[in-house]
């Protein structure tokens, strides 16, 4: 019994470090609507384009047996009613699995823009609603005892979830250097509630505590007079007892189809992003999107957990 909940804390204290209790992406602006329910899509802010889905794959720690490994399926639509606010409606599934523990969860997602035009700026006001299955595969777990029957018998429970956002944008006129660009900021807490989630049986009862995360986000689409844009971006990353964490990325997309992002974190991952955008160059008014994006950790302390990689595609619709 003490090797069983000595190894649920290792896992813990590995998730905590990491700030990993919620899943991470390396191409986080394709999955801003998780991040954050009031954000609104990069795909309408440059190509207003209002309706879109979309789905990613990512392994992390490659290197590490039973690393994380986390899938999302999402859909949203920007609906703008021309009367001074605009509505954001949605949801998105996602699975995350780290060793024997996981999730599985689905949301709904609703927002409020009070804007003149949502199309060039507005405040948005979001919560994401879901419910989610946490569970414990016990018969992963290295017991003292072999046949201990604690590591015999699969573990879940189920919770109602809630996230809050909150997300600013404003497209520049007046002339100058960031004419027609668009600045985007937001603050939000994911997981609202922490949770103690006890897992009990006739046998014994083990638990595991899910806390807050906090992010902010910081970016700047700049255009160019040949259709490409650069965009830098921030994303910041809280949770309690862990250091902050900060990741400062630059993407550039081409005039053609074509993007290329790089990246630091202050956890000590260097990123790297690749991708094909196809419409609008090809005269469509959609645009279907496949990514994929690259984690390194250079840090110089602790074990070699390898790389990271993730992919997406999207499809959004005008």
């Amino acid at each position: 019994m003490n090797r069983l909940i000595l190894s649920i804390a290792l896992l813990l204290c590995c998730q905590l470090v990491s700030a990993q209790q919620i899943p991470l992406f390396t191409q986080y602006r394709q999955n801003l609507g998780i991040i954050n329910p009031a954000a609104v899509n990069s795909d309408f802010h440059t190509s207003e384009l209002s309706l879109s889905f979309g789905a990613s794959y990512r392994s992390q720690w490659v290197d590490f047996e039973s690393s994380p490994v986390t899938q999302t399926i999402r859909g949203e639509y920007l609906l703008d009613n021309g009367g001074g606010y605009g509505l954001l409606m949605g949801g998105y599934l996602i699975n995350d699995q780290t060793g024997p523990t996981g999730l599985t969860g689905a949301y709904g997602r609703f927002a409020g823009i009070l804007s003149d035009d949502p199309e060039y700026g507005g405040l948005s006001i979001g919560l994401n609603v879901g419910i989610v299955q946490y569970r414990v595969n016990a018969s992963e777990l290295f017991v003292r005892d072999q046949g201990d029957i604690l590591s015999m018998e699969d573990q879940s429970q189920i919770f109602p979830d809630v996230g809050f956002g909150v997300y600013y944008y404003k497209t520049f006129d007046g002339g100058g250097f960031l004419d027609d660009d668009i600045f985007y900021s937001g603050i939000s807490v994911p997981q609202v509630f922490g949770l103690d989630l006890n897992f009990k049986n006739e046998n014994g009862e083990f638990g595991t505590q899910r806390i807050q995360h906090f992010y902010g986000l910081l970016g700047l689409f700049h255009f160019f007079e040949n259709g490409g844009f650069i965009e830098p971006s921030v994303w910041i990353k809280y949770a309690p007892n862990v250091p902050v964490s900060a990741d400062f990325n630059f993407r550039y997309q081409f005039p053609g189809n074509m993007w290329l992002g790089t990246g630091l974190s202050t956890s000590g991952t260097y990123h790297l992003e690749t991708g094909f955008a196809l419409g609008e160059s090809l005269g469509w008014d959609n645009i279907f999107k496949l990514g994929y994006g690259f984690d390194y950790s250079f840090n110089t302390f602790g074990p070699d957990v390898g790389s990271t990689h993730e992919i997406n595609i999207s499809f959004s619709i005008k």
